[in-house]
């Protein structure tokens, strides 16, 4: 008799935080989206699954954005990243150039992964380190002109590893401090435990190898989010 358990038949939906105000919709698929950024690698995988049923989402668009190991975005790189900012809102800050570095999106497979190869990303003053997500279940040709999109979120790090990434070169030297993810507010008021990478290092003597990162994303492939609305794609994101 197999006394093995049985596997879940429903998966808990992946909190919702906010979409941040350096959304971009620069339209470009691709796995590798570090533009030679400085920093540690990081080989991130995420597996979208349909929350309702427990089947792996095949096709979904996941994008993914996040700033570098100094703290800056691309769109953005002119913004002082050791000056906390007061606004959330996707538009609220003016674009400084059109640089696309840590951006980038992919469809996801038969089983519902993908793939991206980046950097560990490095902080901004008031925030824990994070990496945003948009997921958009994708209808007809026009793919990347869809604008539904179905589940946002941010992605979090065990802080065990970060401190020792924050001491790497690329991170070092900064003006202001990273929270701690408890000390973060979307953390804390947005489920953000239920958003944090299981992360592990890729070499066994340096972690100047760099790290691997996971999580599965339980999403309802029915919902409208109201983190991203479709009049959002035209704020600063073209």
């Amino acid at each position: 008799m197999d006394n093995q358990p049985s596997a879940p038949s429903v998966y808990q939906l992946a909190p919702e935080q906010v979409a941040g105000p350096y959304f971009r919709n620069p339209k470009l698929l691709r796995r590798n989206i570090s533009e030679g950024a400085e920093g540690l690698p990081l080989l991130l995988r995420l597996t979208i699954v349909d929350a309702m049923t427990a089947e792996p989402v095949s096709g979904a668009l996941v994008d993914i954005w996040h700033c570098n190991a100094r703290g800056a975005y691309s769109g953005w790189s002119r913004v002082n990243p050791d000056q906390e900012v007061d606004v959330e809102d996707i538009g609220s800050i003016p674009r400084t150039d059109d640089d696309t570095y840590l951006r980038g999106g992919q469809f996801s497979d038969h089983k519902g992964r993908v793939r991206f190869t980046t950097i560990y990303p490095g902080f901004y003053a008031g925030r824990a380190l994070h990496i945003h997500v948009a997921v958009r279940i994708v209808a007809g040709n026009e793919y990347l002109d869809e604008r539904n999109v179905a589940w946002v979120g941010q992605l979090y790090f065990p802080e065990v590893v970060s401190r020792g990434v924050l001491n790497a070169k690329a991170y070092r030297g900064r003006a202001s401090s990273p929270l701690n993810n408890c000390q973060d507010h979307y953390y804390t008021r947005m489920g953000g435990e239920a958003s944090t990478l299981t992360v592990w290092p890729i070499g066994r003597d340096s972690h100047e190898d760099g790290y691997f990162g996971h999580l599965t994303i339980g999403i309802d492939t029915f919902a409208v989010s109201s983190q991203i609305k479709p009049e959002d794609f035209d704020k600063y994101t073209v």
